[in-house]
This record gives structure tokens, C-alpha cells and sequence, in this order.
């Protein structure tokens, strides 16, 4: 040990870089110029290979990405660092997608593994921009752990909001990370407080900053009370020292009680230490931090600045101490021979295999399925079965994925995060051995809230477009695609209007596709309002035997509970006594009514909530026909639906918005300017935040999205369904039919 450290004055360690070869053996290829480092007082602690599973995950441009890439520096993964925005002409290594390294945004969830001191960590990080919420869904829902990385200048913001709501959703244990303490105006006292009062988590720090903003050396580590300065090149020397500086001991004691304190509201073993007034040890801290960290009642806060590479090895060290291995957190199957019953999962790898494809994505040589291995053992050339559908598959290829590059393996256990080719199934399959009926629950996936009318430039372009269309809706849960029945446009529906406009930039680069977008039509319908009568004559003679039909009866209004009671928008009754017309014909005067509901007089949508009754006709022995009656019917319904004072309806939609309290009345406002009524508006239980329910037509729900984050500074979100349809205001309904009587007239 005295050949590896040097002792320097004020008691400090310092590890030289050419010497830590010795102390990590895990890293390959040394470079002395790429030294990997952490408090050298720690290489020692080697009691078997440890595992981890974690997400990284913040709000847009917290500093996420930069964070992975010193981690990958200082485990050794990778020789260099390169900046997110790719402006060196490299870029971040997770962010493998060239819109990304364009963007300087996460758009796709990478997945990595790297090896600190004796363990094992695979690493996903995720997208920031709420418009991608699905891959950090997918990622939550297959690690064991997380770090939530925050501003140190912003705090919590709006996807830090988004990302504590999903890990909560799956019972996810996390760290928080401090980052960007190197700017001007960083507090990361103001971060903790909106931890505390924000996402309401007992959050305490584990350590306090040694200088702010442009003084940032290091942190004090409040547990082991010992100060850690990163120097070097690039931080790879830390420079461990016992002593205190003055300045700071009011603040360590302050905060070291402060963190025992939050500790005991949790811990029953500290808290009953705190009663006794008796000090824990460093043991018993940790201890306890890590059984309320893995329990999710305490969330330890690490700082430093990813950037400026300092504070990343010691939360390193935070993930080992403070986070699960794969068997120490619960994870629940459902058995599908008794009724989907909970069922918990071993986590043994030499019990039957358990397995969950959580993504999937499209390379030069095929689908490649990211998969989490929860039970048992994955052999190359070994065989597994599909639990959702029972197809058998061989396993060609199985690899590790280092953002974009592979590293082939011949099998992984329980806890490993893998990727396989040659597996064709969809996002969220479970795979086994064949010898249990169990699947992993699903996990969330958001309604898209946002849709774009799109074709292709050219029609030689259709093949591909079909192609790019049905990769992305495969890889993606949150993106719908249906042709529009009345339009016959194809509507792609998503998170966000960034969501779609990446799809569309994506079908350009990767398909050669170039794609005209513009919103989608809404689908209008119409009615009546009074009853009316008809009497319709349909003669025609051509020479031969010609047309012949006459219907007499009438249409009425046909309310919303009656289409409930008859579970269909129309209803058609023949009331017709005798042979005056013929009864094969009964068929083919309904088939009129139909083609008549399909297209209405005043705006061409398709007609709701008419009865139709036929009450009497004519016809003729030789020009009558199936095809006379339907005319005759179509052109009698139609013609008697004009004066039946028709009106236009259009979709309504149930809008369901969640901001701060402090924006209810902005969101309110905004509401009622898009002719929304505001059905209920309640305050949840602590007063932070507020719950919108209203009802808005869908006309005027375009571009809300953008608007919402404007005027709730990104923290508001909404989501709607289908509620209705209800008649349009006089001034819209002449628009709508002029519009429809000029296109009509350009069409001829």
C-alpha cells in the first residue's frame, strides 16, 4: 500500500493516474492520460462482485448525458470525453443517433456497462425532453435503481416532476445528484428544499460543496467527514483530506446533524440512537441510509459538477453503497393459470427462466431486443419461448450494448440487462424456458396527445413510407398510426409536437422519405333537429327497362339514450303494410338509408342520430329494382334532411390538466379562451398542485401542448380522450360550409 500512496502535508492522499492499473483491474487498455479514479481508501473494501442496475434520469438538459460520459471515463469504458453537442465532431458517446449529437438532446434511451472497484454496473440513460417520457418509462420499468440528476442553478423542474412520478410508479430506489455547481447562481440548499417540498421525498445531503460557482473544488463527505478536491487532468487525481477548512465546520455540523435527523424520521435504529443522544457510527449511517434508500423512504444527495469533472466518482461510490442488487429489490410476475395472481420473482440464476423485452430497435442486421433477465440463466444456442404468443425461438446472438458498439457473450444471469437478434416480438413480451405460464405485468404507456396529418412528396415514395411507418410504431409504443375513414389521410398521433417532428426527420434521413405534414381534419358529423316527412318519386327511362321507385315516410331526431338503447348511431324501421313495395326490396331501401348516412348535405360528414321510418311506396312491375330503391331512398333522406333544420357537430374532447396551484388560474384562462367548460377544478391534498377537468372541442385543442408548457414554465400536463359530439356555433357552422361548397366546386 505504501508503494501505491504517498503521504503529502495536511494529512492528504493523493493516488498518481499510472498507478491505478494496480488498484482497478477492470480497466482495460490503460492510458495514462484516461486515469480512473476514486477515494483511494476505498480500492480495498473487495467482498465479491457486486451488481447494479440504474437509469439516469433529470429534466432536458440537467446535465444527464454529460454525467454518463464521466462515468464511462472514469471506469475505464472509454478513453476520452467529448461534449453532448458534438461540436468536436464526436459527441457524447450515449447519444450514438446523429439527431441527437445535432439536437445536444437524449432522444432514445442508450444502454451501457461499465465496472467500478468489484462491481458490475449497467447504466441506461434516458431522455430529458417530456416528448420522450416512454423510454424512461421503459427504462424505470427494468432497472433496479436510479439517479435523479438536478440543476444545481433550476431546482426541480417540470420533467423532474414527470421522472419522481414514474419512479414512484415502479417502486424505483434512487440517489439524487446535484450537478452544475460550477454556475453562477448554484444552490443546492434551494435543490433539497424542492425535493422536500416539491416531490415531497426525505431527501438529506451526503455531503456539502467546497466552494460555489466558479470556486468549485470539491465536497466534503459528511458520513466519513473527510474532504475530497478533484485535480488533474480532467479530475482524475482526488485529493483526500481529513481536515475541515474553517470556514465550513459550521456548516458540516449543521448538515451532518441535519442528515442524521432526516434519517431517524425513517430509520427506527438511528432514531433511536438520536433519542439516546448517542452518535452513530459510520457503519450505521450507511447501513441505514441503504435499507431507506432500497425501501424508497430516503433519497441520499450527492453534488459536484459532471462538467467540470468533480463529484462523479464519489457518487460512483453512492450507487455501490446506497442502491439495490437485482435480488434485493421485489419484483412481481403474474401467473396466468390462476387468474394473473401475483406471483414474486426469485431472482436466482439457476432457477427457471424469467425474461422481459422492454425495447426494441431496427439495425443493418435486424431487430435488436433489449431485454431484462429477472430469473435464471440466457444461453447462446439455448432455446426460449414466447409466453405471450408460445413461439419457440433459438438464441443466435446474444450481446451487451455499449451505446451503439456490442460486445457478444455467451450467456447472462439473472439481473443482466441484454440485447438479442433474430427475436421477432413486440415491446413488453415476456420471454421463459417454456416451464412456467407466468408474464411480467406491463408497464405504463401515456395517450399521445398530439396528431399530424402526414403523406409522402411523391407516390414513389409510399413503399418506404409504409416501411418507416410500421419500424417506428414497432419500437414505439406512444406512436399511433390510423388512415383517417373520412379524410383517408394517414394521422400519426404522439407525445409532442419534438416527438413527431423527430419521426419526420427520422423517415428523411433513415428512408429517404420526404413528408408533407399539416393538421388533421376533425371529424365533424351531422344531424337533425326536427321532423320531416318525405315523399320521393326516382323514375328514369332510358330505353329498356328504366328506374322505377317511389317511398313515402319520415325521420326524426333519434336522442342519445335512444343510440345507447339500440347501440347504434342510426336506426332504420320499415312500417310498411302490403305489397306496394315488394318485400325483397325491404333490404335495398335500407342500404339506401345507409349510403345516405355516409355522406350529410351541409358539410359531407357522416350523418348521427336519425331515425329513418318507411311507411309506404310504389313500384313497377318491370322498372323497379334493388338498385331503384336505393336510390330512391338515399335521394329521399337527403333531400328531406334540409328541411329538417341539420346541424353540424364536432368532437368534443374530456381534457384532464394537472399543473401548480400557483398556474390554475393562467390554465383556467386558457380553457375558457378554446371555448373549453371547466367541469371541476380540484386541489390536491398538500395545496401544490391542481387538477383541471373540462370539456373543449377539438378544433380547438390544437397546439395546447406548446401553449400549457409556456404558461406553467414547462411543469403542466394534460392528457384527453373522446367525450362527445355537440353542435357548433352558428359563425363556425357557416365556415364549415362554405368550405365545403368551394372544395367541392375546385374538385369539379
Amino acid at each position: 500500500m505504501n508503494s501505491i500512496l504517498r503521504l503529502l502535508p495536511s494529512r492528504t492522499f493523493r493516488v498518481a493516474p499510472n498507478k491505478i492499473q494496480a488498484l482497478n483491474p477492470s480497466i482495460k487498455n490503460w492510458q495514462s492520460s484516461t486515469s480512473v479514479l476514486a477515494n483511494s481508501t476505498r480500492f480495498f473494501s473487495v467482498e465479491g462482485q457486486k451488481h447494479r442496475n440504474i437509469g439516469i434520469s433529470a429534466h432536458i438538459d440537467s446535465g444527464k448525458t454529460t454525467l454518463t460520459e464521466r462515468i464511462l471515463f472514469y471506469t475505464g469504458r472509454i478513453k476520452s470525453i467529448h461534449d453532448v453537442r458534438g461540436k468536436d465532431g464526436v459527441g457524447a458517446k450515449m447519444d450514438s443517433m446523429e439527431l441527437e449529437r445535432e439536437k445536444g438532446i437524449t432522444i432514445q434511451s442508450a444502454a451501457t456497462f461499465c465496472q467500478w472497484k468489484n462491481a458490475h454496473i449497467n447504466i441506461i440513460d434516458t431522455p430529458g425532453h417530456v416528448d420522450f417520457t416512454i423510454e424512461v418509462e421503459r427504462a424505470l420499468r427494468v432497472l433496479d435503481g436510479g439517479v435523479l440528476v438536478l440543476c444545481g442553478v433550476s431546482g426541480v423542474q417540470s420533467q423532474s416532476l414527470t421522472v419522481d412520478r414514474q419512479m414512484k410508479r415502479y417502486n424505483v430506489p434512487r440517489v439524487a445528484f446535484v450537478n452544475k455547481l460550477d454556475r453562477t447562481g448554484a444552490n443546492p440548499w434551494k435543490v433539497i428544499n424542492d425535493l422536500r417540498n416539491d416531490l415531497k421525498l426525505n431527501a438529506a445531503a451526503v455531503q456539502i460543496p467546497i466552494g460555489l460557482e466558479g470556486e468549485h473544488e470539491g465536497v466534503i463527505d459528511l458520513i466519513e467527514q473527510k474532504c475530497l478536491r478533484f485535480t488533474g487532468e480532467k479530475g482524475v487525481v482526488i485529493e483526500v483530506s481529513e481536515d475541515i477548512p474553517s470556514e465550513l465546520q459550521a456548516m458540516f455540523d449543521e448538515k451532518r446533524e441535519e442528515l442524521i435527523e432526516k434519517l431517524a424520521d425513517a430509520d427506527d435504529e438511528i432514531a433511536e440512537m438520536f433519542l439516546m443522544e448517542e452518535t452513530p457510527s459510520i457503519e450505521d449511517i450507511k447501513a441505514a441510509i441503504r435499507r431507506q434508500t432500497i425501501d424508497c423512504k430516503f433519497v441520499p444527495v450527492f453534488m459536484g459538477s459532471a462538467f467540470k469533472n468533480k463529484g462523479v466518482q464519489a457518487l460512483l461510490d453512492g450507487v455501490l453503497d446506497y442502491l439495490p442488487e437485482p435480488v434485493e429489490k421485489d419484483n412481481f410476475a403474474l401467473d396466468r393459470s390462476k387468474g394473473e395472481e401475483l406471483v414474486k420473482i426469485s431472482g436466482k440464476p439457476d432457477d427457471s427462466l424469467l425474461a422481459l423485452a422492454f425495447k426494441l430497435e431496427e439495425t443493418q442486421f435486424g431487430q435488436l431486443t433489449y431485454m431484462r433477465i429477472y430469473q435464471g440463466t440466457l444461453k447462446k444456442g439455448g432455446q426460449i419461448v414466447n409466453v405471450n404468443d408460445g413461439k419457440k425461438i433459438k438464441l443466435a446472438r446474444i450481446v451487451r450494448m455499449h451505446s451503439n458498439d456490442m460486445e457478444e457473450i455467451d450467456q447472462a444471469v439473472a439481473g443482466e440487462v441484454v440485447a438479442m437478434f433474430g427475436i421477432d416480438c413486440r415491446s413488453m413480451d415476456t420471454f421463459s424456458d417454456g416451464s412456467m405460464n407466468l408474464a411480467m405485468s406491463s408497464m405504463f404507456v401515456p395517450e399521445p396527445v398530439m396528431s399530424l396529418a402526414i403523406k409522402p412528396a411523391n407516390g414513389k415514395m409510399q413503399t418506404n413510407f409504409g416501411k418507416a411507418l410500421a419500424k417506428y410504431t414497432k419500437e414505439d409504443p406512444t406512436l399511433r398510426v390510423k388512415v383517417d375513414d373520412q379524410t383517408k389521410e394517414t394521422i400519426i398521433s404522439g407525445m409532442g409536437e419534438l416527438h413527431l417532428e423527430v419521426y419526420i426527420e427520422r423517415m428523411k434521413r433513415e428512408y429517404e422519405v420526404e413528408v408533407i405534414s399539416g393538421k388533421p381534419n376533425v371529424n365533424y358529423k351531422e344531424t337533425i333537429s326536427t321532423r320531416q316527412e318525405f315523399n320521393y318519386l326516382h323514375k328514369k327511362q332510358t330505353g329498356g327497362s328504366g328506374q322505377y321507385a317511389k317511398v313515402i315516410g319520415y325521420i326524426e331526431p333519434l336522442t342519445t339514450d335512444e343510440q345507447k338503447e339500440l347501440e347504434k348511431i342510426n336506426d332504420f324501421v320499415n312500417q310498411c303494410i302490403g305489397t306496394n313495395i315488394p318485400p325483397e326490396y325491404y333490404s335495398s331501401c335500407e342500404k339506401g338509408t345507409n349510403d345516405a348516412m355516409t355522406q350529410g348535405s351541409l358539410v359531407g360528414s357522416e350523418v348521427e342520430g336519425v331515425r329513418v321510418v318507411l311507411q309506404d311506396g310504389a313500384s313497377h312491375a318491370v322498372d323497379s329494382s334493388d338498385q331503384a330503391f336505393r336510390t330512391a331512398m338515399a335521394h329521399a333522406i337527403r333531400s328531406a334532411m334540409k328541411q329538417a333544420k341539420p346541424s353540424v357537430l364536432e368532437p368534443v374532447m374530456r381534457v384532464e390538466i394537472d399543473c401548480p396551484a400557483d398556474f390554475q388560474g393562467t390554465v383556467v384562462a386558457g380553457v375558457n379562451r378554446r371555448m373549453g367548460l371547466i367541469q371541476s377544478s380540484d386541489m390536491n391534498e398538500d395545496g401544490s398542485g391542481v387538477k383541471v377537468l373540462a370539456e373543449v372541442p377539438l378544433a380547438n385543442m390544437f397546439g395546447y401542448s406548446t401553449e400549457l408548457r409556456s404558461n406553467t414554465q414547462g411543469k403542466g400536463e394534460f392528457t384527453m380522450e373522446y367525450y362527445t359530439h355537440t353542435p357548433v356555433p352558428k359563425n363556425v357552422q357557416d365556415e364549415l360550409e362554405k368550405k365545403y361548397r368551394d372544395e367541392r366546386a375546385a374538385a369539379e
